[in-house]
Order: structure tokens, then C-alpha cells, then sequence
């Protein structure tokens, strides 16, 4: 087998809430995670270890003003540099990346092509490392790419890394709407101030609605606390979310540290209905998807 390809699956925040800020920097936060069926598709393609670890994309035209890093520094690179270096390989590859995700939009595209390039090389060069080992190793590149391997729904705590596997929530119809801004995490993060969030998750309700597949309750407790942050220096971000819900949303909310906003309704048709309300209405990329379950 010289090529493989394979699906990077991106993700949402059902609930975000930042706990603390750390001793070593960074803050402790307690969040619900949920793949969806939005997705880059990752080709994997065996070359000489002299041509070394090269990486290409189609990069979409709806994503020309964004930045995708095509060197070394990208994730899914520092992927297969990882695992060449951890199994004492010398192999070459050349890693096409067909993307989707929107870029920059808090929904950890990049690491999700990290957990693809992980998943496919452990294939393709036949390691046969674990899923537990290859998390392992994905944690060092970003606290994100975990969860991206074992996709489905998971509590994440800690930097986002320790996750607690959770039954897979039911079907979610979504739709998902990214501004054209740019909100640094890092500076998100930075500002966030615990007494300005009025309101945390119902984490604990959550998880209850989690397991008893109660999906209109999974949709009333959706939170997230950088909103605080976000909202502030982007209102439009705002004024997305109060739309997703007057075009027929039974609630919405901003993933991650944003700038994207998803909205859940009742079903495929109305999700598709407030998809062309909202392309009408803002200057956005719009997605109509769904949750998914998880590889485990």
C-alpha cells in the first residue's frame, strides 16, 4: 500500500467553561466536545526518504484570504515528523490536504489533519501503535488532536487534553457560520476574566442530556464562556448567534474561542432554511452538517 486517504473530522463545543488559570500558564478548563461530519480529506502518499515530508492543499477558493502553513510548521508535518522520529524511521511522504474545515474558525481543523496524518501513517506504515499511543503522541503537538482521534462526544479537562469518553450524543442537525475576523486564542485566553462570565455550562446537566439522547436538551444547555471575550471585541459574532435563533435555531452559541457560530435545528430541512437566511443576511461561510460518532 503506497497511498491512504482518510477523513479529518472537525469538532464543536457543546459547553466551554475555564475553571482557573494554572500554575504553568495555561487554564484549566472543563468542556464537552462533539465531532461533526464536516470534514478535510487527508491522502497520504509513500515517497524516497530523501524527498522527505512534503505538503500540498486545494486550498478553497471560499478560504483564499486565509492562511494554511504549507511548511514545516504546519500540524499534520509536525505529525509525521513525530512519528517518523518516535518509531526510528527514515521514510518519506507527501501529505495532500483537500480542505473544508474553515480555517481559523475554532474548530480545530488543523488538528484534526494532525489526528488524520497519525491515524494514516500508523496504517501505512504499518506501526501498529494504539489509538491510547497515538493520542499520546498527539497531545505534544496540540491539546486538541486527542480528541480529534477519538472523535464522538467526550469530556475534555485539564488544557483540553485528559478526555472521559461519553455515549454518543444523538444526532444533531447544525448549522455552522464563520465571519471573516480573525480572534487569537491565545489573546482570548489571555483576557478572559472569570467574574465577567454571569453564566457558566450546566456541564453536569449536560451530561446527563448526553446520556439519556435527550437532543432539545442537549440544545438548551449549550454555554460557552469565551463568548465574554469574543462577543466583546466582535459583536457581529453576537448578532449571528440572535439570528441563527430568529431563522429558526432552537439555540445557538459560538464554538471554541470562535470566530464560528453554529445554530441547532430540528432537522435537515429547517437547517438548510436558516443556512440561506444567514448567507443572505451576513457576508459568512455557511455549512449545513451534523454530530457523528466517534472511531472507539
Amino acid at each position: 500500500m503506497d497511498t491512504y486517504q482518510l477523513e479529518a473530522y472537525a469538532k464543536i463545543n457543546l459547553t466551554l467553561d475555564v475553571l482557573y488559570k494554572r500554575k504553568d500558564g495555561f487554564h484549566e478548563v472543563k468542556m464537552i466536545m462533539q465531532a461533526i461530519d464536516l470534514a478535510d480529506t487527508v491522502r497520504l502518499t509513500c515517497q524516497d526518504a530523501s524527498d522527505g515530508i512534503a505538503l500540498t492543499t486545494d486550498t478553497a477558493s471560499d478560504q483564499a484570504n486565509d492562511a494554511v502553513p504549507m511548511d514545516s510548521t504546519n500540524l499534520a508535518c509536525r505529525a509525521a515528523v513525530l512519528l517518523a522520529e518516535t518509531c526510528r524511521l527514515r521514510q518519506g511522504v507527501h501529505i495532500h490536504l483537500y480542505k473544508r474545515i474553515p480555517v481559523a474558525a475554532g474548530m480545530a481543523g488543523g488538528s484534526a489533519n494532525a489526528a488524520a496524518v497519525l491515524l494514516g501513517l500508523n496504517r501505512l506504515w504499518r506501526l501498529n501503535l494504539s489509538l491510547n499511543r497515538l493520542a499520546e503522541l498527539g497531545a505534544t503537538l496540540g491539546s486538541d488532536v486527542p480528541f480529534c482521534l477519538y472523535g464522538g462526544t467526550m469530556l475534555a479537562t485539564g488544557r483540553g487534553e485528559l478526555l472521559q469518553p461519553l455515549p454518543d450524543a444523538p444526532v444533531l442537525h447544525l448549522v455552522l457560520a464563520k465571519l471573516p475576523v480573525a480572534v487569537s486564542t491565545a489573546s482570548v485566553y489571555q483576557r478572559y476574566r472569570p467574574d465577567a462570565a454571569l453564566h457558566h455550562p450546566d456541564t453536569d446537566g449536560m451530561l446527563e442530556a448526553i446520556r439519556s439522547s435527550d437532543a432539545a436538551g442537549i440544545a438548551r444547555r449549550l454555554g460557552n464562556v469565551l463568548e465574554t471575550v469574543t462577543l466583546m471585541d466582535h459583536p457581529d459574532i453576537g448578532r449571528l448567534k440572535s439570528a441563527m435563533i430568529r431563522h429558526g435555531a432552537i439555540n445557538s452559541l459560538m464554538s471554541g474561542s470562535g470566530p464560528t457560530v453554529f445554530g441547532v435545528a430540528a432537522d435537515q430541512s429547517q437547517a438548510e432554511s436558516i443556512a440561506e437566511a444567514i448567507k443572505k443576511e451576513f457576508q459568512a461561510q455557511v455549512y449545513v452538517t451534523s454530530t457523528i460518532a466517534g472511531r472507539r
